[in-house]
């Protein structure tokens, strides 16, 4: 049974904005749902202050929120969106879009409850660092949605922009290898953030006094940890505004979805192992200010080390693009 083409556009578009919304939502539950559980612990030890804890938590919650109203915006736009210029390359495009937005979404979600949760907790171990806390909090979760933000402009591109005459095949596997390169890649570095975030506030409720030092290495660490998502926005970024001249081989199409799938998985690794080597290093800084820069060099050579298997994902990327 044939469609046509807006019969096509229309099944990509509620395809990916059902993805768009249904992954999106996984994320920032998750994240929420770990400051809630924070926080109960917290006013449990500490029943005094529960006003306090209870407004770090929803400020916290709102934060991780985010994700899911990223790709809320994406979704709503898929559903009722009209093509100007219907073609199978545009339903292609809808559908990379849900996927970036999708699995964009889930590691920034996760991540921005790591921070929020630990400042509640934070808060009724020292109630006098409330606003340090809740400031390093709110940093360090905003840093968590930038890989969900990557993956938000990379769907209104392929939403919004007017592709030309670019051949059918193979972009319309380009469209959706880099919805899944930036999807995908994103995931990691959102956790991964999360993880250095959630350890800076730790720190900070353990030695007040050590908040510049941890803050900085906070920071530090969780710009590491983005660069698999940046790697993400790269491929997708060369999937989407390259031209590919017209190929009836299926090798074709598949070499650039191969690229989107290599990229997108090969990030997803590095970005939480990045951030794992930041905790490490968030967290011993609060206890051992004297060794601060001493643990700094030892996290950022363990992240180059596990950076590099982004590296090679990338690398093997731009041969699927550019040689095979």
């Amino acid at each position: 049974m044939g469609f046509e083409v807006e019969t096509v556009i229309k099944i990509a578009a509620y395809t990916g904005g059902g993805i768009a919304m249904g992954l999106g939502a996984v994320g920032a539950a998750i994240g929420e749902g770990y400051t809630a559980a924070r926080a109960n612990i917290a006013i449990s030890r500490n029943p005094e202050i529960s006003g306090d804890i209870f407004k770090s938590m929803l400020v916290g919650q709102a934060v991780a929120e985010s994700a899911s109203i990223f790709a809320l915006v994406i979704a709503i736009l898929l559903l009722f969106m009209d093509a100007a210029t219907p073609s199978l390359l545009k339903a292609a495009a809808f559908l990379g879009a849900g996927l970036s937005m999708g699995f964009g979404a889930i590691g920034s979600g996760i991540g921005s409850g790591y921070p929020g949760g630990e400042a509640c907790f934070g808060i009724s171990q020292q109630p006098a660092a409330d606003s340090q806390l809740t400031t390093n909090m709110l940093i360090g979760s905003a840093v968590c949605q930038t890989p969900a933000i990557f993956s938000m402009v990379v769907a209104l591109m392929l939403i919004f922009i007017d592709f030309g005459n670019a051949p059918l095949t193979p972009t319309w596997a380009a469209f959706i290898g880099a919805g899944l390169s930036m999807g995908l890649a994103a995931i990691g570095s959102g956790y991964g953030g999360g993880l250095a975030a959630g350890a800076s506030c730790e720190g900070i409720s353990r030695s007040p006094q050590s908040v510049t030092n941890v803050t900085t290495i906070m920071l530090v660490g969780q710009a590491v940890s983005q660069t698999p998502s940046i790697f993400g926005l790269l491929i997708s970024f060369i999937l989407m505004f390259k031209s590919f001249p017209e190929s009836s081989m299926l090798a074709t199409p598949m070499a650039l979805l191969g690229a989107g799938l290599c990229m997108g998985f090969g990030g997803i690794g590095p970005g939480i192992g990045n951030g794992m080597a930041a905790e490490g290093a968030v967290r011993w800084v609060a206890r051992n200010v004297e060794h601060s820069n001493e643990l700094m060099r030892i996290m950022l050579v363990g992240q180059a080390v596990s950076q590099s298997t982004a590296i090679y994902a990338m690398v093997v990327s731009l041969v699927l693009i550019f040689v095979v």
